[in-house]
């Protein structure tokens, strides 16, 4: 009876976790009501033209598009708001109306790439010299890269939070096993994924903090980038597959079955 409590605890755990990284993954393919509100990072830069405006003494002009169909990537005009998933970025005009990008495995966190592509050549001249390219914010090959393994340790980490389930339903004790050793790898992975996003966003969010120079006064620059509600899936998804492997060892050891 204590493996059937065990391993029935232990299901649960891990269906949990697997259930948090699926929604995960489907952060932001599109800007329906659950994909949208998904998310690994938020950026909020619809500050960033009355910054401009405050420090320049001149109107912002072009800075935004109302078009929530504008392409992205392409001059466009900037958005108010840009969110980053596992496969796409989306960009919104206010908290509904948007558009996401292409659709690549492991999108790449490329933040100061999203926003300055969609600016005109002179908004992009003008952050070029505001945002300092010593910025881990502007350093678009780490964040890229960073993201792109972390992406991979997520893809694994998935799958063996889906085995560790699996692997959980046949009863006997070397399938118990399985999906202690599955809930182990998986844990590792998803541990993994998740602190190199918690690095990447922590560090990126330091252009939160960066200070437009005017005469007479200082002006905060009106970009504000933080986790998504993606990223804490992803450590809730840890702690519940982590969590699972206590039970699955002890009906490994237990189950009399």
């Amino acid at each position: 009876m204590r493996g059937e409590v065990c391993v029935g605890f232990a299901s649960i755990l891990s269906f949990a976790s697997l259930l948090l990284l699926l929604f995960v993954h489907f952060g932001q393919i599109n800007t329906s009501t659950v994909p949208r509100g998904i998310a690994m990072a938020k950026l909020n830069v619809s500050g960033y033209g009355e910054s401009l405006h405050r420090a320049f003494f001149d109107p912002i002009e072009g800075l935004y598009t109302a078009n929530a169909s504008a392409p992205l990537m392409a001059g466009a005009g900037l958005r108010q708001f840009y969110r980053f998933g596992l496969y796409s970025h989306c960009a919104y005009i206010d908290d509904k109306q948007g558009l996401c990008g292409n659709h690549t495995i492991g999108d790449q966190f490329q933040p100061y790439d999203a926003i300055t592509s969609d600016m005109s050549a002179n908004y992009t001249a003008f952050t070029n010299a505001i945002i300092s390219s010593t910025s881990t914010f502007r350093d678009s090959s780490y964040l890229g890269q960073s993201s792109k393994a972390a992406y991979w340790m997520l893809l694994l980490g998935t799958i063996c939070a889906a085995l560790a389930l699996i692997t959980g339903f046949a009863k006997n004790n070397f399938t118990f096993f399985l999906s202690s050793i599955a809930a182990i790898a998986g844990s590792i992975m998803v541990l993994v994924s998740a602190s190199i996003w918690t690095v990447l966003v922590n560090k990126s969010a330091a252009v939160n903090n960066i200070i437009i120079q005017s005469p007479g006064t200082q002006i905060l620059v009106g970009i504000e980038l933080s986790a998504g509600t993606g990223l804490f899936m992803t450590w809730a998804a840890f702690a519940c597959l982590f969590v699972s492997v206590v039970p699955y060892m002890v009906s490994c050891c237990t189950y009399r079955g």
